[in-house]
């Protein structure tokens, strides 16, 4: 029988947790030992540095890293945070032996152990790797990688410049997409690929079209050039400081199509555009002609209706108008009532209008008294009289009983001679009658007459005469 502490003997075992004598340690919450063991593995190994192949590679939304370091017997998972990850001088992929430094930690929600790494680092790093991540910062600082100094590709490019192996399945391809989307000229140029002298074959042939005049018939307007997949150590060619610096100082656009869609060259960031296979460098190099063609059948069409829209439009706006006036009589209806409206008002105010004036006159004519009404009489009797005086000095015909006669026109009163002259008739008015004269320009001193005879009726005298 097993030894039990006196202590745990002498208890009753039961459901509910109790206290026992002497223990004064309270259990833990899984939350607080989690957090006891990350602080005691974070203390004891605040930064290590392991050696591992990447595994499980992947990179969250948010920029983080994730992964697994592995040897032949053991695993353990990394993170490395933004920050670190935009950092990285290359590209972590499964299978890469690296050598990461961090500090390990621990992550509670899953019970385990990983490392967060800061740095990560290629472990054996050789001569050709080292070589190639030299060359590649040495003339990216010189810009040759810079997005801003590439070009746009043409659009419909007449003639194709292939910078590749004539006897490769890489030829056939382009030649077979371009043949299915839109037929066009190509020029290869043949060169090594791979092997002693390829990368100098390549750089000649792509400054060979560069030097191209524009007027020449074989001048490409856009150049590929392409390779099939392989190793590092295949494509190394297109490594060369030689081919890069080719391809940027080409005037011609250029597109790298060099291994397949993982495989990621130097030639591949000086190009203009890179293409994931040859095969995609030639569907980049042109679009399809019958999608170009049912393109313009489409644009035709839309002018058409662009055409007919508007008087579409306009007939269907005049009709949804017309069928949205009143009609005439509907127009006239309210019209017709308000006015209906208006005279049975009319009439009933004044009807109401009459009677109260008929009560203002009978409430006012208890007020109203004889001398009052004669006091006002009186009072507009004198202003009249006034007036009837005023009226009878300013009568131009008084001044007509002291000898004055007055002149009158087609305008009335004719005060001057110029515009007497003017008049075919004049009226003179006199004291006792008015004579009718005509004008006369003339200035002749005045002749008499002799008296008419006796019964003869008076003639229309000259007024100048």
């Amino acid at each position: 029988m097993a030894d039990v502490p006196q202590d745990y003997e002498d208890e009753d075992e039961g459901l509910v947790a109790k206290g026992r004598a002497g223990d004064n340690a309270e259990p833990l919450s899984i939350s607080e030992i989690s957090q006891m063991l990350k602080r005691t593995v974070e203390d004891r190994f605040g930064f290590v540095r392991l050696r591992g192949e990447l595994s499980g590679v992947k990179r969250a939304a948010s920029g983080h890293l994730y992964c697994a370091l592995k040897d032949d017997k053991a695993v353990i998972d990394g993170v490395m945070w933004r920050g670190s990850a935009e950092r990285l001088p290359f590209r972590p992929e499964d299978g890469l032996e690296v050598v990461a430094s961090g500090k390990l930690t621990t992550y509670p929600g899953r019970s385990k152990y990983q490392i967060v790494i800061d740095r990560m680092e290629l472990a054996g790093e050789g001569a050709l790797l080292a070589l190639l991540e030299k060359t590649r910062a040495r003339l990216a600082a010189e810009g040759l990688f810079d997005e801003r100094r590439k070009r746009p590709l043409p659009f419909l490019p007449r003639t194709i410049g292939v910078v590749t192996s004539p006897t490769g399945a890489v030829i056939r391809d382009i030649l077979h997409r371009l043949a299915d989307r839109f037929p066009s000229r190509v020029i290869v140029w043949p060169v090594l690929v791979q092997g002693q002298g390829a990368a100098e074959q390549v750089a000649a042939a792509v400054r060979g079209f560069s030097a191209m005049s524009e007027g020449h018939p074989d001048r490409p307007d856009l150049v590929i050039v392409a390779r099939g997949g392989g190793s590092i150590e295949d494509l190394w060619s297109f490594n060369e400081e030689v081919v890069v610096r080719a391809i940027a100082e080409c005037s011609i656009p250029t597109i790298s199509a060099v291994g397949h869609e993982t495989d990621t060259t130097l030639a591949d960031y000086a190009a203009d555009r890179r293409a994931p296979t040859p095969t995609a460098a030639a569907e980049m190099a042109v679009p399809v002609r019958a999608e170009l063609a049912a393109t313009l059948k489409d644009f035709g069409a839309r002018k058409e209706r662009a055409i007919l829209r508007p008087v579409q439009l306009g007939r269907e706006r005049l009709e949804a108008r017309v069928q949205r006036l009143p009609r005439p009589e509907a127009l006239l209806q309210p019209q017709a009532q308000r006015l209906d409206d208006l005279v049975g008002r009319l009439g009933n105010g004044l009807r109401e209008r009459a009677n109260r004036a008929r009560e203002r006159l009978q409430s006012d004519r208890a007020r109203l008294n004889a001398p009052l009404l004669r006091a006002r009489i009186e009072r507009a009797q004198d202003r009249l009289s006034a007036v009837a005086r005023l009226m009878t000095s300013l009568d131009p015909d008084n001044v007509l009983q002291r000898g004055y006669v007055r002149v009158v026109g087609s305008c009335g009163t004719v005060t001057d001679k110029a515009v007497a002259a003017k008049e075919a008739l004049l009226t003179l008015k006199f004291r006792d009658g008015d004579l009718a004269v005509t004008p006369s320009a003339s200035a002749s001193p005045p002749v008499r007459r002799k008296p008419a005879p006796q019964g003869t009726p008076p003639k229309q005298d000259d007024l100048f005469g």
